[in-house]
């Protein structure tokens, strides 16, 4: 490790410093909790639109296209127009705009109108992790990136599994829109928690001197906190950022790994209902259970790397280590066809920890950014990596699962489609590790205003 940096000795006892940067992770793991709530609410009133509009499924699948087109070519640019307000004016926002967004489904009257709200939903969206990647590279020093990471990135799977539990019920009571109409005013409550306790470290009166320094133990001796002058520093070019390899690592592993994640929201009803014949509320039990798990795999995944760094591994080969380790935990989602034809539970299982183990992957996939890049230019890189997995997304479903289900299917053999899937959810993780780290093999964090990358041991 850089013996220029004020890095805590492992075992520090951060107890003494205080815990406020975790008030504030707090605050990024809501956001990210009511991010995956407005996005899920449309696939649990799909029942209700399908009778109120007359949708099929392709109405159904454009809409969706519609959300994930947008989201992706959202997340360019947002990132960068984060980077650019500041975190605080940045993720406000975006949070507004996708609580309009998303209230504003109750207001349309035709399937455009849907495709229409959908989209507008999807790139505004695409602000919260861009917006929540930067809130943690100022907020935390590089040993804690992961782990701060990994909690509030676990806001997706509580948001999955809150929507199931409360949505259908507001609509049986007072009727879909109020569905869109509630969920969507979380918003604008935590907006009002947001202004009310957030502000950079720099500027936070709640923030101790001790805290502040351990939050920057990891700047260079004789240089500011980066925190304190972020917003005074110039902008970089998306140019620029594409030109440096440690960004194309962190988009091939997002390209390659983030449709892994759409596979198992939009595919894992769908595969228990034709595998085991389940319908109605029976595959609430099993989809919640994988959903559970992966908010654990999130959190964990963000420990693993600290428990490496506790033992003196430096803090990049630490997520590198881990990221190696998480990669083999999904190898197992190979056998859950076979594991399911002795006890459906066990597939559950096996599937519940490929998705724990990619949520914990995305927890420190995530922090390699912060790692590598200064804080003024991670909205930008995180935002280029999510349209990369967006894209990605779409690539999966056009090319492979939406030509190769329909084959499958009209052949009765629906079930060798998914095999091949899981063939695929099972190596594509240890093939994005290989690129990405034969592309960054070392800890080389780059120095833009150079222009050029400045290597340190890994």
């Amino acid at each position: 490790m850089n013996p220029t940096l004020h890095s805590s000795p492992p075992g520090t006892d951060t107890s003494v410093v205080g815990k406020y940067r975790w008030t504030i992770c707090s605050l990024v793991f809501f956001a990210t909790t009511i991010n995956y709530l407005d996005r899920a609410v449309i696939s649990l009133l799909k029942p209700y639109l399908e009778t109120a509009f007359r949708w099929n499924a392709g109405d159904y699948a454009n809409i969706e296209i519609a959300f994930k087109l947008a989201y992706a070519v959202g997340m360019v640019g947002v990132g960068r127009i984060i980077d650019k307000l500041g975190t605080k004016l940045g993720y406000a926002i975006s949070t507004a705009l996708w609580s309009l967004a998303a209230m504003g489904h109750a207001l349309v009257s035709s399937t455009v109108g849907f495709g229409v709200a959908r989209g507008f939903l999807g790139i505004t969206e695409a602000g919260n992790f861009p917006a929540a990647i930067k809130t943690t590279a100022e907020w935390f020093p590089q040993r804690e990136r992961a782990l701060a990471t990994g909690i509030f990135n676990s806001g997706a799977n509580v948001g999955a599994i809150v929507a199931p539990l409360t949505v259908p019920l507001i609509a049986e009571t007072i009727g879909w829109k109020w569905a869109f109409l509630i969920t969507g005013a979380l918003g604008f409550i935590w907006l009002v928690l947001w202004y009310a306790i957030y502000e950079t470290p720099a500027n936070s009166k709640r923030l101790s001197k001790a805290e502040f320094d351990y939050i920057n133990s990891d700047t260079p001796v004789g240089l500011p906190a980066e925190s304190a002058v972020v917003e005074e520093q110039p902008k970089t070019s998306w140019a620029t950022l594409l030109g440096f390899r440690q960004t194309w690592a962190f988009v091939l592993g997002k390209f390659l790994t983030d449709p892994i994640w759409w596979f198992y929201l939009f595919w894992l009803p769908d595969f228990l209902g034709k595998q085991y014949h389940l319908t109605g509320t029976a595959i609430a039990l099993p989809v919640a259970a994988v959903y559970v798990l992966s908010s654990i795999g999130s959190v964990g995944g963000g420990y693993l790397p600290m428990g490496f760094i506790k033992r003196g591994m430096p803090a990049f080969q630490a997520r590198k280590t881990a990221m190696l380790v998480i990669a083999f935990c999904v190898f197992p989602i190979v056998f859950a066809q076979y594991l399911g034809q002795l006890n459906m539970w066990l597939a559950v299982l096996v599937i519940g920890i490929a998705a724990a183990a990619h949520q914990a992957w995305s927890a420190n996939i995530f922090t390699t950014v912060s790692d590598m890049f200064p804080k003024r230019a991670v909205g930008s890189v995180t935002g280029i990596g999510g349209f990369a997995g967006g894209m990605g997304g779409i690539a999966l479903s056009a090319l492979v699962q939406k030509r190769m289900f329909v084959y499958y299917e009209a052949l009765g053999q629906l079930n060798k489609a998914y095999f091949i899937m899981f063939l695929i959810c099972g190596g594509i993780y240890l093939l994005a590790w290989v690129i990405m780290f034969t592309l960054v093999p070392r800890m080389e964090p780059i120095k833009l205003d150079a222009a050029d990358v400045l290597p340190t041991a890994s």
